[in-house]
């Protein structure tokens, strides 16, 4: 069956816009980190999807202040650094700093890190999940 050179553009199109529709939505999702209020918002399309507890750098560690993306992410790390250390769900954003869960759970809240930002695990395994389903390029780490 031959169609109509206008045909073809609307067949082309339609095939086009089918595969916007399967392919998965990509949202923009926002860390911001307050170091002062040891607190994690994220956002994803400019919702606040969770507002969380974290131990940032203590004194003598400081966590970098400014906006990052994610260079790297790992389910299972540790710290070559720090005594083999586990860093479950680490999400590196500038150099060896990353975000990462924590087993040290009395310490949310307060600065208790050697410079990374620490969550509950459950929390880093959440936003590692979300980080991954939209993508490191769609991701912006704010940290003040």
């Amino acid at each position: 069956m031959k169609l109509p050179s206008g045909g073809r553009l609307s067949f082309a199109a339609a095939i086009v816009m089918s595969a916007f529709a399967l392919a998965p939505a990509c949202a923009d999702v926002v860390v911001q980190i307050d170091k002062s209020a040891q607190r994690m918002a994220v956002s994803s399309d400019g919702a606040t999807r969770y507002n969380w507890p974290v131990s940032t750098g203590r004194s003598g560690y400081g966590t970098p202040s400014g906006v990052f993306h994610p260079q790297s992410m790992s389910r299972h790390y540790f710290s070559r650094k720090y005594y083999n250390s586990p860093m479950p769900h680490a999400i590196f954003f500038y150099y060896g700093f990353a975000i990462h869960g924590t087993n040290d759970l009395a310490r949310l809240g307060g600065p208790a890190s050697h410079g990374c930002v620490r969550p509950h695990p459950s929390h880093a395994a959440a936003l590692f999940a979300l980080v991954q389903r939209n993508g490191p390029r769609n991701t912006r780490i704010e940290i003040n």
